[in-house]
């Protein structure tokens, strides 16, 4: 019986979280999912830049760690993060998406094989020094700028 209550008041707990949670509109659902993969992202890849530039000390154990979460990132599906209508003219302040991003495939495919390409070959050397790291961190920002540049709305400050 006492198992059965601290179930019961499991599921109470639950049912009042869930829809905290979960938006009533998929497509703000979908956006914060691409913009919370972009932050991850970010991350990962922000100390990988502080160390090229040598803003931090560089750490290869560190470096090969980040390295290896951003291409783990590769393996995630983010298709279902980019439903027609979610762009920056349907959810002013909300995304920064440009409606461009649906009309323009398969082209804007070329940005995700390049960004893939990058990650893979810093991931292979990201631990293996600083020069090496240096030598490769500057392709996988061009293609997030390069992406970015063509399908994201200028950053208002």
């Amino acid at each position: 019986m006492k198992n059965a209550s601290r179930l019961f008041l499991a599921l109470i707990g639950l049912s009042l979280v869930v829809p905290v949670f979960a938006d009533k509109d998929p497509n703000i659902n979908a956006i914060k999912a691409r913009q919370g993969e972009m932050q991850i992202r970010a991350h990962n890849l922000g100390p990988l830049i502080a160390m090229a530039k040598g803003k931090m000390p560089y750490e290869p154990k560190l470096a090969g760690q980040l390295a290896g979460n951003l291409k783990l990132l590769l393996d995630l599906d983010t298709s279902r993060d980019w439903p027609p209508g979610s762009d920056n003219k349907s959810y002013p302040h909300k995304t920064r998406a440009l409606p461009n991003i649906w009309t323009s495939y398969p082209e804007i495919g070329k940005y995700g094989k390049d960004y893939a390409t990058s990650v893979n070959e810093l991931n292979a050397v990201a631990g293996d020094g600083l020069e090496a790291l240096q030598s490769k961190i500057g392709a996988v920002g061009n293609t997030c700028k390069g992406c970015h540049d063509e399908y994201q709305e200028e950053h208002q400050h």
